[in-house]
C-alpha cells in the first residue's frame, strides 16, 4: 500500500484510511463489534508497519543518493580546488626560474650586441690596416679617385686642385711623376694620411679613405642592427 504523506506547517501529515468492514465469519462470541475493532486494530499496524518500512527505505535511498551526489560534488570540488593549487604552485615554483630566464636573455642579448661592436671594430682595424698598406705600395691610386670624383662633379674649366698628405703628396710625385704632373697637387697639413679633396672653382669633394671607410662601416652597422633586431 502507498502512503502519501501531506506537508505543511513544518509537520508532516497522513491521510486517514479508514479500515475494511468486516465481512468474515462472526468469532466464537458472536459479538460482531470485536470483529470489527480487531480488523481495524489488524489494519492501522499494517498501514503503521507499511508506513515505517517505506520512512526507513526512503531514507536509506535518499542517504544513499545524497552520499553519491555528495561524494561526486566533493570529487569535482576537489578536483578544481587542485587544479586551482596545483597551477599556483607551478606558478610560484616558476617564478625563480622566470628570472633567471629573463636574466640570462639579458645577458644573451647584451654579449650578442658587445660581440657585433667587436665585430664592426675589427673590419674597421684590418680595413684601415689593407688602405695603408695599399697606399703604401701605390700611393697614386688616389689621383685615380680623384679623376673619379671629376667626372660625377659639375663641369668646370678653370683650375682643379687635388689636397693631399705632405708626405704622400710627396710620394706620390716621386713614384708617379708623369700622372703627378698632369694635376696640381697642393701639400696640406691638415689632412691625414690617406685623406684627399678635390677643390674647383665651383666645388669641393672628399674623397678621403676614412670618410669612405665611415661610410661602410655605417652601412655594415646598419646590417647587424637589423639582423639583430
Amino acid at each position: 500500500m502507498t502512503v502519501k504523506v501531506i506537508r505543511g506547517n513544518d509537520r508532516n501529515w497522513r491521510p486517514f484510511r479508514f479500515p475494511p468492514r468486516c465481512n468474515g465469519p462472526l468469532p466464537n462470541d458472536g459479538d460482531p463489534a470485536s470483529m470489527q475493532r480487531a480488523v481495524a486494530d489488524g489494519f492501522q499496524q499494517g498501514i503503521e508497519k507499511g508506513y515505517q518500512d517505506g520512512l526507513r527505505q526512503g531514507l536509506e535511498a535518499g542517504q544513499r543518493e545524497g552520499f553519491d551526489k555528495g561524494r561526486q560534488e566533493g570529487q569535482r570540488q576537489g578536483r578544481e580546488e587542485g587544479r586551482v593549487q596545483g597551477r599556483q604552485a607551478f606558478e610560484e615554483a616558476g617564478q625563480p626560474l622566470e628570472r633567471i630566464s629573463e636574466r640570462l636573455r639579458a645577458f644573451l642579448a647584451e654579449y650578442e650586441l658587445k660581440r657585433r661592436q667587436e665585430l664592426l671594430e675589427l673590419v674597421q682595424k684590418v680595413a684601415r690596416q689593407v688602405i695603408r698598406v695599399e697606399l703604401t705600395l701605390n700611393p697614386a691610386q688616389l689621383l685615380t679617385l680623384a679623376e673619379e670624383a671629376l667626372a660625377a662633379m659639375p663641369a668646370d674649366d678653370g683650375e682643379v686642385q687635388i689636397l693631399l698628405n705632405p708626405e704622400e703628396c710627396a710620394r706620390i710625385k716621386d713614384l708617379a711623376p708623369e700622372r703627378a704632373a698632369a694635376w696640381r697637387l697642393v701639400p696640406d697639413e691638415r689632412l691625414a694620411l690617406g685623406e684627399c679633396r678635390v677643390v674647383t672653382a665651383r666645388a669641393e669633394a672628399d674623397i678621403g679613405c676614412q670618410q669612405r671607410l665611415d661610410s661602410c662601416m655605417e652601412t655594415l652597422s646598419g646590417h647587424l642592427l637589423a639582423s639583430e633586431g
